[in-house]
């Protein structure tokens, strides 16, 4: 408790916090291997911070690859980095015929956020990106509950485990209910949520997530977004010209979200999601787009589009987030 008073002079506060282990990450597609800076973290962080939020990374990573620090203080976002003795190493290989489909492994994992972690960051929104199961253990999370803030969490760092040969895998969640009651937004893709409630229909499965606790649920899937959110469903396509930057897809689409729903009912922010989501699977690694690139596709591809964009203008002219 005097750690925690002692820090509480100090707290920063944020729009949008993004909790996650960085993963050097190796990615294995039909065009050929190329390595990138990965992990939920940096990928949400990007995109809440191309929406014009105030961002920070809660993240942990080998002190060899602080440059992704680096690289994100300099993009404008505030990063909390602990050094641990190996960055996530994690490899994705992706067959040809399905992007929802891949086959992960992971040599080596960059450990544990604590509570201690996330104690002296105060934000509107927590983003959890964890990569695999035990990143995020359920201390951390009622941690953040304690906390007056909105908390979305991703469904493949809790289902997804580690095999003794290093492929990741999908099993059963003992901790789901408990999680789950924490959070107000649920991220899942088709292949989680359904290995999640044995639902292959998303919107029976989007209804079957939101029952265990979290207000809103959103699906991503190959086509687009699904977003279940007060008894009603949203959806919203990619409109992408290539899929080489799949990698960092749900990360981005969740990021977006959160970012969007600061201000936005679900029906509006799921377009700003899948905007910005449909501009970064073009291109390998976070989103590299700007604000108004992501306005003009709006407006360009989803309907709703003025008032969404004249909202956010007006807040910028004002000054507000």
């Amino acid at each position: 408790e005097g750690l925690r008073r002692t820090m509480t002079e100090e707290k920063l506060t944020f729009d949008v916090a993004t909790v996650g282990n960085y993963t050097k990450d190796t990615i294995v597609t039909a065009g050929g291997t190329l390595h990138a800076d990965g992990g939920g973290v940096t990928y949400s962080a990007h995109a809440a911070h191309t929406l014009g939020r105030k961002v920070a990374a809660i993240t942990r990573l080998s002190k060899d690859d602080f440059h992704v620090v680096r690289s994100l203080e300099l993009a404008g976002i505030t990063v909390f980095a602990t050094a641990t003795t190996s960055s996530t190493l994690m490899r994705l290989a992706y067959p040809p015929a399905n992007p929802d489909e891949r086959i992960l492994t992971v040599a080596a994992t960059a450990g544990s956020f604590t509570p201690e972690q996330v104690q002296a960051i105060d934000s509107k929104a927590f983003v959890i990106s964890p990569s695999i199961r035990g990143e995020m253990p359920i201390e951390t999370i009622q941690e953040l509950r304690s906390k007056d803030t909105l908390i979305s969490v991703d469904a493949q760092g809790f289902i997804r485990i580690r095999r003794p040969d290093n492929r990741l895998e999908h099993v059963a969640w003992p901790e789901q209910e408990e999680v789950l009651a924490l959070v107000d937004i649920h991220k899942a893709d088709v292949v989680e949520a359904e290995a999640l409630t044995g639902e292959a229909d998303m919107k029976l499965a989007a209804k079957a997530l939101s029952a265990q606790g979290p207000r809103e649920v959103v699906i991503t899937h190959r086509d687009g977004i699904l977003v279940f959110a007060d008894g009603r469903f949203f959806e919203a396509q990619f409109h992408a010209r290539s899929m080489l930057g799949r990698s960092g897809r749900g990360d981005t689409c969740v990021g977006s979200y959160v970012a969007a729903r600061l201000e936005c009912p679900p029906e509006e922010a799921i377009q700003w999601s899948a905007a910005t989501t449909s501009l970064k699977i073009e291109v390998p690694g976070p989103i590299k787009r700007t604000y108004e690139d992501i306005v003009d596709l709006i407006e360009e591809k989803y309907k709703g589009a003025h008032s969404l964009s004249e909202r956010h203008n007006r807040n910028r002219s004002t000054g507000a987030a």
